[in-house]
């Protein structure tokens, strides 16, 4: 049987049965037999559209509750020991995250929250809140969601907006081998602010830091870096000065 299938013919029964209504009384509002209810609900049978939504009415639930399936992803494999003794990355449990946003001229900080998967051990997710400050200092808050995959080189964060489900970000981090409390990353994906694609230079560290000048320069860029991230593919330069690139 399909996985999407029984999701969803679960998230049926669960909503159903905490609604006090029985499988026959479910089938006689949307018109259906008690067998097909039944098999509805034991994921035998797909559903279409129109016959989900009069279930997440019947059922006074959202259309997305009743089908906001995650497929099960493969556990990522352990850390080396080698890793564990060398890399605090992989132990730490929140990390500080910043990055200098060249369109507007701020820093931008966030705090990303990591624990192990509560079903699927061996797995790991992630919470990201994202902070700015517009122009006129009102302090903007974005909330994320999403997983981490662990690997010798980088750390992966994918993320998605909890507001947008349509924003997906991705984070890369460099995985150091030497014992440091920071690292370079580089955030890609759809900007809220305008809907378009986008990526920035990052920094993650294991504490926070402070929001100055010296921070700023940290995240800028400079003409060697601008090189040597352009030949890796992991920066699109536009056709401005070197000067200008630094804020891109």
């Amino acid at each position: 049987m399909n996985e999407i299938n029984i999701y969803i013919g679960g998230q049926i029964r669960k909503y159903r049965k905490a609604n006090g209504m029985t499988l026959q009384q479910l089938a006689d509002v949307i018109h259906k037999s008690r067998a097909t209810a039944c098999k509805y609900e034991n994921g035998e049978i797909s559903i279409d559209i129109a016959t989900l939504y009069e279930i997440s009415q019947a059922l006074q639930v959202s259309f997305g509750q009743l089908t906001s399936y995650q497929p099960t992803l493969p556990p990522s494999p352990p850390p080396t020991v080698r890793t564990l003794q060398r890399s605090p990355f992989f132990q730490a449990k929140r990390l500080y995250f910043y990055f200098y946003d060249g369109r507007y001229h701020r820093l931008k900080d966030g705090v990303i929250d990591i624990h192990e998967h509560a079903e699927r051990p061996g797995t790991y997710v992630a919470s990201f809140t994202l902070c700015s400050v517009s122009g006129n200092g009102c302090s903007n808050e974005s909330y994320y969601t999403g997983n981490v995959v662990y690997s010798d080189m980088l750390i992966r964060f994918t993320f998605f907006n909890q507001l947008n489900p349509l924003e997906e970000d991705l984070l890369y981090i460099f995985n150091p081998l030497e014992m440091r409390d920071y690292t370079d990353g580089l955030l890609c994906g759809i900007s809220s602010a305008d809907l378009m694609p986008c990526a920035f230079r990052c920094l993650v560290t294991l504490n926070p830091q402070e929001l100055d000048e010296s921070l700023r320069q940290r995240l800028l860029f400079s003409k060697q870096e601008i090189r040597r991230w352009g030949k890796l593919n992991m920066l699109l330069i536009g056709n401005r000065s070197a000067e200008d690139s630094a804020f891109l």
